[in-house]
């Protein structure tokens, strides 16, 4: 029996015609395909009299496959730079520094800009995005732990610790992470004009076609494509509601608890004929689950009018949240929304907000733990990359990815494609890069150049 893990190896330097990130490459080769490098270079400005030896657009796409190779720190383009068989000549960490301080808030917003439009050539590809139904959008806000208190815009936070409480949006369909605004450690969860300013921006980052209508002092005439933004209780408020509205975009917002709603709740306890079964997100009943609409209980004058009240209960377990009504057999939880139709596919549909954590878990695994900067302007190009790099990614798995690769997180893409290793050989002026024998994601890897190759 065996009890060593490893085998006697002599290690020298030295080595070559080898090769490390061959998934990287091939999600190099993705963004280039979509033109990704092409649209940040035109948003970029030109500095000085003489073009940079890097261009800035190039640069943002390395870091956007650093990132999405696990990287934390601007230090971690070193791996890309030993890497010019695939990747070509790569800034220095000190260039990438210089060009996340060099970005302004005009040059961001254009760079958004350009994001927008190589977002609209992918989800042109995707059946993701394909269809009439409505695009669901979901925001929500999470804690971000910073242990300096030199970085801006920092501050305490309601739990005790401290840093940063980005407030963030994503496309449900997707799981794009379409717009994102930095705040203090201290921002209300429920500030309404942080709301308003995210929606706006992740409306400007969708399609034209589905953008349209959906945009301040848009006509109502102009929708093509029904949109609907979904929050927790954080945005359970009239006034984002109307702004909602006069947007032509719906709502769904987690209600908090009030009398109005306990009175409600208390006036249908033993009418179980009230009561409809709840399902879960495959339509399938949720075994104790129940829904039901109390709009006729509730007065709802300051919401927009058609405002619907639901409320879904479930048997209480351990660990659950906090309830809308004190009860020792079911946690109540309930929604406002404007939307039309059953309220059993309505529950189902909002309760589908829960991805936007899973979403937010993701651009956490890929950076957005890491604020690696002092200055705040710089910390917010950073996260903007660190989005980028996360849509990247995504349209990536949507178009060239089949099964579990479409879904995998990021750490099973960075062990199973993103750091493949092979082996580079020259042959007819062409660099021909041939995978290990035996990597578990080979053909998933092949797989993605072929289908690379076919986008149109």
């Amino acid at each position: 029996m065996e009890t060593t893990s490893t085998l006697p190896v002599v290690v020298e330097s030295g080595g070559d015609q080898v090769v490390a990130h061959v998934g990287l490459h091939a999600l190099g080769g993705f963004a280039d395909r979509l033109g990704l490098g092409e649209h940040l270079s035109a948003c970029i400005p030109i500095p000085a009299e003489r073009a940079p030896l890097h261009d800035r657009g190039k640069v943002l796409v390395h870091c956007a496959l650093m990132l999405a190779g696990g990287g934390e720190s601007c230090a971690d383009i070193e791996h890309l730079r030993a890497q010019f068989d695939l990747f070509g000549h790569v800034a220095s960490d000190s260039t990438l520094y210089r060009t996340f301080h060099e970005i302004t808030p005009d040059v961001r917003a254009a760079i958004a800009t350009g994001v927008a439009e190589v977002r609209h050539e992918a989800w042109r590809r995707t059946a993701a995005t394909k269809g009439s139904g409505p695009i669901y959008l979901d925001i929500d806000a999470s804690l971000i732990e910073i242990h300096s208190e030199n970085k801006e815009l920092t501050g305490p936070h309601y739990k005790g610790g401290f840093g940063f409480h980005p407030l963030l949006c994503f496309a449900d369909c997707t799981g794009d992470a379409l717009s994102g605004l930095l705040r203090p450690g201290n921002a209300g969860a429920n500030t309404v004009a942080d709301h308003v300013v995210v929606l706006d921006d992740a409306v400007a980052q969708l399609p034209a076609e589905i953008a349209l209508g959906h945009r301040p002092l848009d006509d109502p005439s102009l929708v093509q494509r029904t949109v609907v933004v979904r929050a927790d209780s954080a945005g359970c408020s009239e006034k984002f509601a109307a702004v909602c509205r006069s947007r032509n975009v719906g709502f769904s917002v987690v209600c908090r608890s009030n009398r109005q709603i306990h009175s409600a709740i208390f006036e249908t306890l033993g009418f179980e004929d009230l009561w409809d079964q709840a399902i879960k997100q495959n339509g399938e009943d949720r075994e104790g689950a129940a829904v039901i609409e109390l709009t006729e209980l509730v007065a709802l004058p300051d919401w927009p009018e058609g405002t619907r009240l639901l409320v879904r209960r479930e048997p209480l377990h351990p660990g659950v949240q906090h309830s809308l009504f004190p009860s020792l057999e079911y946690r109540y939880w309930g929604f406002y929304t404007d939307q039309d139709g059953d309220p059993v596919e309505l529950d189902r549909i909002m309760r589908a907000h829960a991805h936007v954590e899973q979403h937010i878990s993701r651009l956490k695994d890929s950076g957005l733990l890491s604020f690696p900067f002092t200055k705040i302007e710089a910390n917010r190009n950073w996260m903007a990359t660190v989005m980028m790099a996360a849509d990247l990614v995504r349209w990536f798995q949507l178009l060239c990815l089949d099964g579990f690769w479409s879904v995998a997180r990021p750490k099973a893409l960075r062990w199973g494609l993103f750091h493949a290793p092979g082996r580079l050989v020259h042959s007819a002026r062409k660099r021909i890069v041939r995978i290990l024998d035996g990597w578990p994601s080979a053909d998933a890897l092949i797989g993605a150049y072929q289908k690379m190759a076919a986008l149109c």
